[in-house]
């Protein structure tokens, strides 16, 4: 349970985004969206390992 303490005259808005910000690095919806359908987890690491190729591609890129 996220508990999120709202101080004396600040802002709803703010305190709302405070809360989707901590609900978000949780992780809970992420665990819920995979949870809805099984993939192998050769599959699963096969993306791991595109993923990671893509993100050094473009450090590399980066760097030049």
């Amino acid at each position: 349970m996220l508990i999120i303490p709202v101080k004396e005259g600040e802002n709803i808005d703010r305190a709302l985004k405070r809360y989707k910000r901590k609900f978000d690095r949780t992780g809970t919806m992420r665990k819920l969206r995979d949870g809805q359908h099984f993939t192998k987890p050769s599959v699963a690491r096969r993306s791991q390992v595109q993923k990671a190729q893509y993100i050094q591609h473009l450090r590399d890129q980066e760097e030049i």
